[in-house]
């Protein structure tokens, strides 16, 4: 084992000596070929040099180092493309030990088609053929606000003619309800002005650029000249449409009229997660908010988590903005983009404003989970135990083996089982070792875990999630060497612990893994071990005594096996049996064996 550690470790130097000093990703790879890990770097040669100077600041870090197997690189021309390829990658390969993206789904677009009287409506697919595309919006209750809005102030077709000059002009459509309804005017028949139709398109796409400033000032102009002409049911139109835009951006949180295109990011974490919420501002209104989860893998730290939120939002919801309000500067250089962490003022409210949304999205999403599952303390100790052990499934069927003997006399092994982390004294085992002779730990051991799971397979019993070996690397080794001989060695997890520091031993790895004295896990371990311990013990002394007590009866020619089972029944010990009149004994088991079993003990005396 160690030889093959040293040619690991000679290969991954080897492969690193030679990595440029360039930014870029690079890619950790297992045994088996599969990708564990995605990390950025400014520096790539001395980021991936550095996991392998000096000891592992965690646990998971050391477990990451000890599964890789080789290393590849991608260069890029920045720092800010390496995040960019990062953050594609891990979403590609969802990597073991990379940060978890929990918020992946798909957001809700508002376009303005290209062609003749363009439509306007809702889609979650973007595709490339000239239109325009306005979002994300992370809110399907904005998307419908501003349909609605739209609707009822600009009346537009929503159907999929082809509404050419050509086919207009050749009367090939007919009027549908829509017309009838009053929802749109006619453009299939030649009634509805192109050019005030195109206007009011203008009107939309400034509104979704977020200028309804823009939009009021022209509206108002136009109410003003309709009014000057006499035209007051037009002018009166135009108040309506006036009236709704206020309506609508009184709805939207107006931080200050100076602030314009800016983004602002939040960020909070706790042991597992981190949070990070996101506002966009445009006009000095804030036109979209979004808040993302990060589960944590490495304990990574905030300013790289902040980085790679902020790599994942601008991405998915398209932000340019060159203006970024953060609490703390993320461990990235973006291009053209300027940080700012405000300590007074409306960029200082507005962060405010941001983390105060954060909060409250992780206090709901606490609620939630808390409403949904009410975890019972043994789905918690064995949820605890699945990550601890890095266990494939829940154990919630674990069995513990401890072998008890005195210099190889009287042997005796001793089988627990916990169901979901308790004991199941009903399905406890024991065995009396048959094959061994003298103090054998390790071959009692081979002995005791195939006839327990041989009888198991036989039988077509279900096989335990876990087993647990009392004992180090030799008595962990001796039940692996069983458990492959029956082909249940991918079927059930085993782990030795010894008892001097508490090492918890997994086939194959000379490191022993450190459980904290507090932790639930290695209770559960410990209290299992300690049962096994007790049960082996308590049978490997009535054994003890069984076999002393059967050798005095035994000595005395013409008692049998009910015989001696009748006199302990009635006197409970031989000691006592010694001390009896020959009458008391006779009136048990009869005049014949009671003078036999009366004289055996007399004449020694």
């Amino acid at each position: 084992m160690g030889e093959v550690l040293n040619n690991k470790f000679e290969f991954l130097k080897q492969k690193i000596s030679v990595l440029p000093s360039d930014p870029g990703v690079y890619q950790y790879f297992n045994k088996d070929g599969k990708i564990i890990y995605v990390g950025k770097a400014k520096n790539l040669k001395k980021r991936v040099s550095s996991y392998f100077v000096g000891k592992p600041d965690n646990g998971k870090t050391a477990l990451l180092i000890r599964n890789i197997a080789n290393v590849e690189h991608i260069v890029v021309d920045s720092e800010e493309d390496a995040l960019l390829l990062e953050n594609n990658l891990i979403k590609k390969y969802q990597p073991r030990y990379n940060v978890l993206l929990k918020d992946d789904k798909s957001f809700p677009w508002i376009v303005v088609k290209n062609e003749s009287y363009p439509r306007v409506f809702s889609t979650r697919h973007v595709v490339k053929d000239g239109s325009l595309y306005f979002g994300p919006y992370t809110s399907v209750g904005m998307v419908r606000t501003l349909l609605d809005l739209f609707k009822s102030s600009y009346p537009l077709r929503n159907c999929k003619l082809n509404l050419s000059q050509k086919n207009i002009a050749e009367g090939k459509y007919k009027v549908c309800l829509e017309y009838h309804l009053g929802n749109c005017k006619g453009p299939c028949i030649g009634e509805y002005d192109e050019d005030l139709y195109l206007q009011n398109i203008s009107d939309i796409k400034n509104i979704l650029r977020g200028n309804i400033g823009s939009v009021l000032k022209y509206l108002k102009d136009l109410m003003l000249d309709y009014a000057a002409d006499f035209k007051f049911e037009e002018a009166d139109q135009i108040k309506q449409k006036i009236k709704q835009l206020n309506n609508f951006q009184s709805k939207s949180t107006v931080v200050s009229s100076s602030i314009n295109n800016v983004d602002v990011y939040s960020i909070i974490d706790d042991e597992s997660s981190a949070y990070v919420n996101f506002l966009k501002v445009v006009n000095g209104a804030i036109i979209q908010a979004h808040t993302i989860e990060l589960k944590k893998k490495l304990n990574e730290s905030l300013p790289e988590l902040l980085s790679l939120a902020i790599t994942e939002i601008r991405s998915r919801l398209h932000s340019t903005s060159r203006e970024i309000i953060v609490p703390i500067k993320p461990d990235t250089h973006f291009d053209s983009v300027k940080f700012i962490t405000p300590q007074k003022g409306d960029k200082k409210k507005l962060l405010d404003l941001s983390e105060r949304n954060v909060k409250y999205y992780r206090l709901e999403k606490l609620k939630q989970q808390s409403i949904r599952k009410k975890e019972t303390r043994e789905d918690r100790i064995l949820n605890t135990m699945k990550k601890d052990l890095r266990l494939t499934e829940i154990p919630d069927h674990i069995e513990c083996f401890d072998n008890s003997n005195i210099q190889g006399d009287f042997a005796v092994a001793a089988c627990v089982v916990f169901k979901n982390a308790k004991p199941s004294k009903k399905d406890y085992r024991h065995f009396n070792i048959k094959t061994v002779v003298g103090p054998d730990d390790f071959a009692s051991m081979e002995e005791i875990i195939e006839r327990r799971y041989s009888r198991l397979i036989a039988e077509n019993e279900a096989l335990p999630k876990l087993v647990i070996i009392d004992g180090g690397k030799g008595q962990l080794g001796a039940a692996m060497k069983i458990f492959r001989r029956l082909k249940i060695d991918d079927k059930i997890a085993v782990i030795g612990i010894a008892k001097r520091l508490e090492e918890i031993f997994f086939p194959g790895d000379p490191v022993p893994l450190y459980l904290d004295k507090n932790s639930e896990s290695l209770k559960v371990i410990q209290h299992a071990r300690n049962e096994a311990h007790r049960f082996g013990i308590t049978f490997h002394r009535n054994q003890r005594s069984k076999n002393f007590v059967a050798s005095e009866l035994d000595e005395i020619k013409g008692i049998g096996e009910k015989t001696k089972q009748n006199l302990l029944t009635e006197f409970k010990s031989v000691s006592q049996i010694k001390k009896l009149k020959v009458e008391d004994i006779v009136g048990v088991i009869g005049k014949a064996k009671g003078s036999l079993v009366w004289n055996y003990f007399n004449s020694k005396k």
